[in-house]
């Protein structure tokens, strides 16, 4: 194995996430009349400086002046540092203090501000090379010690040359001094760090360009936070995800490519390749097909509750995590079956088209009050169960019917039979899931059964009702009217045509799949779906995972985490143990479970091992994927 190297990291935009002196400036400069001015001034003298445009030592002077700070001050500074750590920093704190004997801090900043944040990596106070700040009887700032080569330009140089560093040095940073002490030869290799700040001078004459330290780190043979990373793991959202979840997982390190619509399923073979994560929404289907061609997919996230336009099965088969949300945008479905029912009970959709006709239709005939009418609801879930609570405060006497066995909240009460609910109600809503045994669940047989003049609301799956069935029921005036907002077919862009049996009929109201639009639900669903891929991809999570056995899992510390997923067959968990032993790996936690076709082990072992031991475990039978965490 290659010895480690030796690395040299700047501070500022690097280490952490600010130029100290415009920090400074935002503290020191509160109140001034030309703040503004002298920080865009400071702002510029930093960037010439940092490209190489402007000698160092006239830049740090020039914006000491600018700056007018005193030593309280750069303690306001220092007290933040810690907790302004780069992302990708943050994470890697473990692998830094594990390291901290290779490691160095070389800057151009303060020793003062830089202290905490070596103290937090476990740096020796001698491993830090900075500027020494000067302060005047009444602790102003005016100047920096001049015997220090740090304070003039290639002061980096000087500082590193006289370490006298033997074996590989690495120098990572985001300045032009950075990428000077590679050209004069006292590095090995330079890493332009991009996380914070890219200076594309300094990108050009970089050996790497790194957007998080976990892939310098990967690259350079440290065992980081992560065993591949992050910066290399691609992630493609389709479908207008809420750009929230892109956020959560860019901040998490990883590429994010967003696509505006659905992909069909040739597109999305083509486009699957190389990607870690998907993220779809209900018009994307990811078939058996795409899952084949799918080389490095490690986990689905529906944004969304249902899961069917995803073959649960072949995911499983190839160890692929699959996660919604199902429950994030319940009230917001909840809300607008609540609307579409009192706009159907009052008939308000035939009011308002005949006033946009020009017909002024004032009758009361056929509008009525929810009070006092039953509800029936089919499925009774977490939206089932939250429109219950929500219609008996409207003063609706509620009746559900669910195949589980389920606590009835409020005053509902759950009748033993579908008929019995038809029977009962005035209003009846859907609220099933999207299963192949609903197509068709309700069709003309429970029409007929329904009351005279009752309305049918269907929010939950296209497929579950008979639209023909519907359109006749309600042509022929058996029902008083319907809301719709799922069908059988859904265009797949809101560019395409749309063609239903139920347009033109009375009192129907007709939706684009809109039950769970809002822009609070649609975050909520980002939010929710963003961490479950996180907590599996990170650390082997699968709370919440529809496919797989479920396991909930802390964050790995002071150890590997091997995660083993494999056809639930027997044998298996003897030939991992089997292959740890043959390996030497001492284990230091392991969960096993099982659900009737896939197996799940989790392994959490000591670090020092022979990656070889690990071909035994990629070997087993039945073994469907193999990935190891740090």
């Amino acid at each position: 194995m290659r010895s480690l190297p030796t690395l040299l990291i700047d501070f500022d935009s690097t280490l952490v996430g600010f130029e100290t002196l415009e920090a400074l400036a935002e503290v020191a400069l509160a109140g001034h009349p030309d703040a503004e001015s002298r920080r865009v001034d400071i702002g510029r003298l930093t960037d010439e400086a940092m490209e190489g445009r402007l000698d160092f030592h006239e830049a740090l002077t020039r914006r000491l002046a600018l700056v007018e700070a005193d030593r309280r001050q750069i303690q306001a500074v220092a007290e933040r540092a810690v907790a302004a750590l780069a992302p990708s920093v943050d994470r890697n704190l473990e692998a830094l203090r594990r390291n901290a004997g290779r490691i160095w801090i070389v800057s151009a900043g303060f020793t003062e501000v830089i202290a905490p944040v070596a103290e937090a990596m476990g740096l020796d106070p001698s491993h830090i090379l900075a500027n020494d700040l000067v302060y005047d009887a009444q602790g102003r700032v005016v100047g920096v010690d001049t015997d220090n080569p740090l304070a003039f330009e290639d002061g980096k140089l000087a500082a590193v040359q006289a370490l006298s560093l033997s074996g590989p040095v690495v120098m990572i940073g985001d300045g032009w001094g950075d990428w000077r002490v590679r050209e004069a030869g006292l590095a090995d290799r330079f890493w332009a760090f991009t996380e914070i700040v890219r200076r594309d001078r300094v990108v050009e004459r970089a050996d790497g360009v790194a957007a998080s330290l976990d892939e310098i780190l990967h690259a350079e043979g440290f065992a980081g936070r992560f065993s591949y990373p992050r910066g290399r793991m691609k992630v493609l959202l389709l479908e207008n995800v809420h750009p929230k979840a892109a956020e959560r997982l860019k901040a998490e390190g990883y590429q994010v490519e967003m696509v505006k619509g659905a992909l069909d399923e040739a597109a999305l073979i083509e486009r699957i390749k190389g990607v870690h994560v998907l993220g779809i929404r209900s018009k994307t289907e990811v078939t058996a097909r795409v899952l084949a061609a799918a080389d490095r997919l490690l986990a689905i996230g529906a944004f969304c509750i249902g899961t069917n336009q995803i073959d649960l099965a072949a995911a499983s088969d190839h160890g692929v995590a699959v996660f919604n949300a199902p429950y994030s945008n319940t009230r917001s479905v909840v809300e607008l079956v609540l609307g579409l029912t009192i706009t159907l009970t009052r008939r308000v959709a035939d009011k308002s088209a005949a006033l946009h006709a020009g017909r002024w239709d004032k009758s009361a005939d056929g509008a009525h009050e929810l009070r006092g009418r039953t509800l029936g609801i089919i499925g009774y879930g977490a939206i089932g169960a939250q429109l219950s609570v929500l219609a008996e405060a409207l003063g609706m006497k509620v009746v559900f019917f669910d195949l589980d066995e389920k606590l009835a909240l409020g005053n509902a009460q759950r009748l033993r039979s579908l008929d019995a609910l038809l029977d009962q109600s005035d209003v009846v809503t859907l609220h099933v899931d999207g299963r192949r045994e609903n197509a068709g669940l309700f069709g003309a047989g429970q029409l007929a059964r329904m009351k005279p003049g009752a309305i049918l609301l269907n929010l939950s799956r296209g497929h579950i009702v008979d639209v023909e069935a519907l359109a006749e029921a309600l042509r022929s005036g058996r029902l008083g009217g319907a809301a719709v907002d799922v069908f059988p077919e859904e265009p797949v862009a809101n560019s395409d045509g749309f063609t239903s049996p139920l347009q033109g009929l009375l009192n129907v109201i007709l939706t684009p799949h809109i039950g769970g639009s809002t822009e609070e639900a649609q975050e909520a669903i980002a939010e929710f779906a963003a961490e479950r891929l996180l907590g599996f991809v990170n650390r082997g999570d699968t709370t919440f995972a529809v496919n797989l056995p479920n396991v909930r899992l802390s964050e790995v510390s002071g150890a590997h985490r091997l995660l083993h997923i494999h056809r639930n067959q027997p044998g298996v968990l003897a030939a991992i143990n089997r292959a740890l032993a043959e390996g030497g790996l001492n284990v230091l936690g392991q969960h096993l479970k099982t659900d009737e076709r896939t197996g799940y082990v989790i392994v959490d072992v000591e670090g020092d091992y022979d990656p070889e031991a690990l071909d035994g475990l990629k070997a087993v039978d039945g073994a469907l994927r193999f990935r190891v965490l740090y």
